[in-house]
């Protein structure tokens, strides 16, 4: 009994007695920290993400909108000006404006109008695949200040040097120029510079729709993606607005097509017997005109009526409207009479 007993309690003491070596730790961490930062640094650990290509393209096209809006009231606010001034300088005006939106929305990194609608903002890829520690997927630093006055260059000076030089090549005819070598030969190089870029953009909305990454060159270049600004909120598709436009469409279309065939003085004459103005208007002036309120230099008669008109009056009210009527009688005018002659 006594052999038993201290048999079974010597591995006792053994196994709860002896500490384990302080080097034990080391070891162990040392043979588990290269999996550890294998496994954080993966490609793996990266969730993919999928932004929807339908808000990006409808994010440029609102983007385009605010754009237009604010040149309309631009133009609104110099109407009273020189006729075609701001046609003059329609290229500066538009650099003008996008270079506000981008001051405002890019440079202080906040998302532009239409992609604060659509819920989306700038990210640097660059800095996404340097670090790799996205665990969400929208996570990410917005654009450098680098990538900002790149963005700008690009799409505010790029369009305004494209157009003024588009503008200024036409003006000079360049491609008309058989004689002159140089000018012929730079319109070709900007032709063929178009072409190129043309057939860029369409090879980059083909990889655009395929992958869903950089809706254009510019994006592309800079490798600044659009991702969702917050990953909770949801798409709302309102249809309200479209309900109203597409009204307002067909409302404006039947008047374009119904307002050529309503003639104002038919109307005029339509409503002259139940105007309150009729016994003071015939009781004028009989010498003169009643269209230009003048007295008539080459004083013509309408028949059968007999009222005095201009001859340049009648005469193309007569040849504007066949079913012409009397200001003053509203009789319709069936022949005009030169004062003191015959019917011609």
């Amino acid at each position: 009994m006594t052999e038993t007993l201290a048999s079974t309690s010597s591995p006792t003491a053994t196994s709860g007695g002896t500490p384990p070596p302080e080097a034990a730790w080391i070891n162990a961490y040392q043979r588990l920290s290269p999996r550890w930062q294998s496994s954080a640094l993966s490609p793996q650990s990266v969730i993919p993400i999928a932004i929807s290509r339908v808000n990006q393209v409808d994010a440029g096209r609102l983007d385009i909108e605010m754009s237009a809006m604010l040149k309309e009231q631009m133009v609104k606010v110099f109407s009273v000006m020189k006729p075609g001034l701001l046609f003059q300088y329609e290229a500066e005006l538009d650099a003008f404006l996008e270079f506000l939106i981008w001051r405002f929305s890019i440079w202080v990194d906040k998302p532009t109008p239409g992609n604060a609608l659509m819920n989306l903002r700038y990210r640097d890829e660059r800095a996404t695949d340097m670090r790799g520690k996205i665990r969400t997927g929208l996570e990410g630093p917005g654009l450098t200040v680098y990538q900002k006055i790149l963005y700008c260059v690009a799409t505010v000076g790029g369009q305004y040097i494209w157009t003024r030089l588009q503008s200024f090549s036409a003006f000079r005819q360049w491609g008309d120029s058989e004689q002159r070598t140089l000018a012929r030969r730079a319109w070709l190089i900007v032709q063929r510079i178009e072409g190129l870029y043309k057939a860029a953009s369409f090879t980059n909305l083909l990889v655009f729709l395929f992958t869903g990454r950089y809706r254009n060159l510019i994006e592309r270049a800079l490798r600044a993606r659009l991702v969702y600004g917050s990953p909770h909120m949801n798409r709302a598709v309102s249809f309200e607005y479209m309900n109203r436009q597409l009204v307002w469409n067909e409302f404006s279309e039947m008047l374009l097509l119904l307002l050529p065939l309503l003639n104002s003085s038919t109307m005029k004459n339509f409503l002259s017997p139940f105007s309150k103005d009729k016994a003071s208007g015939s009781s004028g002036d009989e010498t003169l005109c009643p269209i230009c309120q003048t007295n008539p230099t080459t004083v013509y008669l309408a028949l059968p009526c007999q009222h005095r008109y201009c001859y340049y009056c009648l005469r193309t009210r007569c040849a504007a409207t066949p079913s012409f009527r009397c200001s003053r009688c509203s009789e319709p005018v069936v022949a005009m009479q030169r004062h003191g002659g015959s019917v011609p």
